[in-house]
């Protein structure tokens, strides 16, 4: 029993060490200075996730979610590798578990990308694939019980494994490289959420440095988040301390009113309340017309020379009126948003007009919107 004892622990401690390596060798990713009219004020910068080994932000949350089973002893030698995915997070998982010698098997909604669902597979990885988003995770739950395997369930673990004091958290990144800028301390940092992982540790990360940076949220049609951040702010205001479970959680794990389908934008925007997602820590949350990040995301690369998926079009339809915001108010500083993948992921959908007309998205709308915007430096009303 002693000796099994310790060969476990020796298989877990040459993982760690592999994973650890894996990151060593890993340069951070790109904060592009975004150029915008000088006139604006406003510095607009980028940080490009895209640009991980397995090509997305969810490559960091991957990593940690691994050490953290590693660390609690729930992956060990041969143990099976299961998770709940809209796509992103299983490519990243896939790729450490191939690191490790590990089976893996994601479970996902039908409608994912096809090109995902192949960088899975070339990681790899098996799909299993359900016909509503809703049915991932206890189809999940119950593919880990059946192979005695270990369900990763990011959307549960994504807040708490990652320290959010620094440990070369994104958040850390992001204000290391900006120390030489003209507005070092940003005025905003916006994010979507999909498991609410990355927008706990930014909010925790400012609040523990004492930075004076808000953080913005932004969100896709049908998700519950907004809803809940909403209900959150409302306890709050009747008396409850935004720390308690009450105000940072409220009904986490069920739908919401606003959430109950499934998100068009693929990797953000959920049907139930997360138990990752953390309301009390985001101080503004924006809704986004699913056709609006769209037109974000064609704008990023005709503006920019930039590429990316859908949910970086989210971001960007918040980091606009952000900025139009803060040019009204005549507040001059710094916006950052993260590219959360590349477009290569998206050829067959979200850039695809045939598809577009078939899920009613049309983002004509929303590029006059964005048209008028850079002509006038004004949000149009």
């Amino acid at each position: 029993m002693i000796r099994a004892r310790q060969q476990d622990r020796a298989w877990a401690d040459e993982a760690i060490r592999r994973i650890n390596a894996e990151n060593n060798r890993s340069a951070d990713t790109h904060l592009y200075s975004v150029p915008i009219p000088e006139h604006w004020g406003v510095q607009l910068y980028l940080k490009d996730e895209s640009t991980h080994r397995t090509g997305s932000l969810k490559h960091r949350l991957a990593r940690s979610l691994f050490l953290f089973g590693l660390v609690n002893g729930w992956i060990c030698e041969g143990t099976t590798i299961v998770e709940a995915s809209s796509g992103s997070t299983a490519v990243s998982e896939a790729y450490f578990a191939q690191l490790l010698g590990l089976p893996f098997i994601a479970v996902m909604a039908r409608t994912t990308s096809r090109e995902k669902i192949a960088l899975i597979e070339k990681f790899g990885g098996s799909c299993l694939l359900v016909d509503h988003a809703s049915e991932v995770y206890a189809a999940a739950a119950e593919l880990a019980r059946r192979t005695n395997g270990h369900y990763m369930d990011q959307f549960t673990y994504a807040e708490r494994a990652t320290d959010w004091r620094g440990n070369n958290n994104i958040a850390e990144s992001i204000f290391g490289q900006l120390a030489l800028e003209e507005h070092p301390i940003p005025s905003w940092i916006v994010v979507g959420a999909g498991t609410g992982g990355t927008s706990a540790t930014i909010g925790r990360y400012l609040r523990y440095h004492r930075h004076n940076t808000q953080l913005a949220v932004v969100d896709p049609e049908n998700s519950a988040f907004y809803p809940g951040w909403l209900e959150s702010r409302g306890a709050a205001a009747g008396g409850l301390p935004s720390d308690t479970p009450e105000t940072a959680a409220p009904a986490r794990g069920t739908a919401v009113a606003g959430g109950g389908q499934p998100s068009r934008i693929e990797g953000i925007g959920r049907a139930r309340l997360e138990p990752s997602f953390v309301p009390a820590v985001i101080d503004h949350m924006i809704t986004v017309p699913d056709g609006a990040s769209v037109a974000a995301m064609r704008h990023l690369h005709d503006y920019a020379g930039l590429q990316a998926g859908p949910s970086t079009g989210t971001n960007l339809w918040g980091v606009w009126q952000l900025i139009a915001e803060m040019m009204a108010e005549g507040c001059r500083g710094s916006v950052v948003s993260l590219i959360c993948d590349g477009a290569d992921r998206y050829a067959g959908n979200y850039y695809n007009p045939d598809w577009l007309q078939t899920q009613g998205l049309d983002p004509a709308p929303h590029e006059e919107t964005l048209r008028q915007f850079f002509a006038s430096g004004t949000w149009p009303s």
